[in-house]
């Protein structure tokens, strides 16, 4: 399953690892992580105004959908894949 995360680019759940709400963005440690990510050439702006990070395992996405509707999706994604197994 994948997970969309906005300007038609999808990511597999598999690679997912964390997403991060920007609005609630004041930590000095994640401004410092998405500066290094940023200069190792790690970052995908997928968006002028980004409001949530999506970090994967070979990307950080800026993505211009919301934290929350983001975790809905990759949540009902991963729910449905459960299913099938099943």
């Amino acid at each position: 399953m994948f997970l969309h995360m906005g300007n038609n680019v999808l990511v597999p759940l598999s690679e997912l690892i964390g997403i991060i709400d920007l609005t609630n963005y004041s930590s000095e440690l994640n401004k410092e992580f998405l500066k290094t990510a940023e200069e190792e050439g790690f970052v995908v702006q997928l968006c002028d105004e980004p409001v949530s990070i999506v970090l994967c395992a070979k990307n950080v996405y800026l993505s211009p959908i919301s934290a929350k509707t983001l975790y809905k999706r990759a949540s009902q994604s991963y729910l449905s894949e459960l299913e099938t197994e099943l």
